[in-house]
């Protein structure tokens, strides 16, 4: 059973932490309230931090900027940044590329080595990157990339379809949630597998596949089983620390709930990150 905790308590608990950014610190309006406190309570501290973020959609420097200065770039960890790894394991350098997201989606997937292809009737790509809910028509996105994925497989081509956010919502403000990039792929896969059973699924790159997490401990040079992930979603952020062997505490103010009979089960429940 998870056991309710506070700020206080998980600082001497553990050596560092990792922190979700929407549903934590931010939401689609900025940052949450509590937010810059903890952040300059950590800073006072000095105590080894990490913001490990599914957003594909933001370069490190805009989301320094959404901080407002309280952290530096390169505490922030993204599932965008994962993209050069994914194409140089699969060989895709120079690979045409299908981009749903935004424009700093689009720069991760020139940094891949990945062409960037416009989004049109008619395309043909390689590779179908989809980083975001923002910066391409939703519909009219995930329509004409699964209508190319069909065209494709019809064709006897099996392009790459990558997923570095799998997130299905997002909090936009309280009590309002946003349909983002996981939620695309889930559409795509499920048209395409209507006239393909047997068709490629997507990759995912970002929580709850352990990398973020890997890349995290890293980079604080803590071990961990000495870290502790403070997340909102169970889907993503506790079981994707749990695999990483990261210790996880639930925010319950966002948007999971915990229950007693729940799938997922952090190792803390926290009621607010108020420090």
């Amino acid at each position: 059973m998870p056991a309710e905790t506070t700020i206080a308590e998980l600082l001497a608990r553990y050596d560092g932490i990792l922190l979700d950014a929407f549903g934590v610190l931010v939401d689609a309006t900025g940052m949450l309230p509590a937010a810059p406190r903890l952040l300059r309570a950590l800073g006072e501290r000095g105590t080894p931090f990490a913001i490990v973020t599914n957003d594909a959609s933001r370069s490190l420097a805009t989301h320094a900027r959404r901080f407002e200065g309280l952290v530096a770039p390169e505490r922030v960890i993204t599932a965008g940044s994962l993209l050069p790894a994914y194409f140089a394991r699969h060989g895709l350098a120079g690979a045409p590329t299908c981009v749903l997201g935004t424009e700093a989606s689009v720069d991760f997937v020139r940094e891949a080595g990945g062409v960037p292809v416009p989004l049109a009737t008619g395309m043909s790509f390689d590779v179908l990157a989809v980083c975001d809910d923002g910066g391409t028509p939703f519909l009219d996105g995930i329509e004409l990339a699964a209508s190319a994925v069909v065209r494709a497989l019809d064709a006897g081509r099996r392009p790459h379809l990558v997923l570095p956010n799998p997130d299905l919502v997002y909090p936009k403000v309280p009590g309002e949630l946003g349909f983002t990039a996981g939620a695309m792929a889930m559409l795509v896969e499920a048209a395409i597998a209507r006239r393909h059973p047997d068709a490629p699924r997507f990759d995912v790159l970002g929580k709850p596949r352990p990398a973020l997490f890997e890349a995290a401990a890293r980079r604080l040079g803590i071990a961990p089983a000495r870290l502790v992930m403070i997340g909102d979603q169970l889907e993503t952020d506790v079981a994707g620390a749990a695999a990483a062997g990261v210790a996880t505490a639930l925010l319950t103010t966002g948007v999971s709930r915990w229950r007693a009979d729940s799938a997922i089960a952090p190792d803390h429940l926290l009621a607010t990150i108020e420090p």
